[in-house]
């Protein structure tokens, strides 16, 4: 491994040295991240049977707060990988699952909408640093990555509350209006994310942390939400 994978990185107002405990808000703030998991993990076993998809789920929510802990105290290159690639595979994996269970994608149109989603996730920042000759990136202080997500999550959202006349219409309005909720909670988190630099003069402990917390709100409800669709869909099932 090159020494480029140890290289320091300062991405954050709170860190003002290369030192393991330089953020301690933001290190510390990642144990709500486990908390949401263990949560997000009792409720999938809760039922007549274990969710094992939200157990998954809750399984990545826990790697998301440890991949965020080593990012926010060793603070080099492989730790960011650490803290990324974990949010990456539970926002893939959540969008699968909200298109199969929530929208009742068969297999195959999922995996495509998948893949459409991850085009659109890899296409929107280049496309609009060409569109306004500007890096998006550097403006939004790394936020932008996150776009997607809160745009597909509102679609499948107004998806879920459009008229209908199935037996699970009024499950998939409960589930809409609960990922709509979610959307906006995470657009506050991701506020807070977005205005961490630019705060950083008159508040030196920056606005990072409360990214942390309120995104573990927005995992564990994103895993609560399509855990209580399963439940009402088994619970039709085993209705005569």
């Amino acid at each position: 491994m090159s020494d480029g994978w140890f290289a320091p990185i300062r991405a954050y107002c709170e860190r003002g040295d290369a030192g393991f405990w330089a953020e301690p808000l933001n290190a510390a703030s990642n144990a709500a991240f486990l908390v949401a998991a263990f949560l997000a993990f009792r409720l999938a076993g809760s039922g007549p049977r274990r969710d094992r998809a939200a157990t998954a789920l809750a399984g990545l929510v826990a790697l998301v707060g440890i991949g965020s802990f080593l990012f926010h105290t060793v603070a080099v290159r492989w730790a960011m990988l650490a803290d990324v690639i974990p949010i990456a595979l539970f926002i893939y994996a959540y969008f699968f699952l909200a298109v199969r269970r929530l929208l009742g994608l068969t297999l195959v149109p999922a995996i495509l909408a998948t893949l459409g989603f991850a085009g659109l996730a890899a296409g929107l920042e280049p496309a609009l640093d060409a569109l306004t000759g500007q890096s998006v990136d550097r403006l939004s202080n790394g936020s932008i990555a996150y776009a997607p997500a809160i745009l597909t999550l509102v679609g499948v959202a107004v998806g879920l509350l459009m008229p209908q006349t199935c037996s699970l219409g009024p499950a998939r309005s409960r589930a809409g209006l609960s990922l709509l909720a979610i959307a906006a909670l995470f657009a506050l988190s991701l506020t807070f994310r977005t205005l961490d630099a630019a705060l950083c003069p008159s508040l030196p402990i920056g606005t990072h942390f409360l990214w942390h917390c309120l995104n573990a709100a927005v995992l564990y409800g994103l895993v609560a939400t399509a855990w209580r669709f399963e439940a009402k869909v088994n619970d039709r099932r085993s209705t005569p």
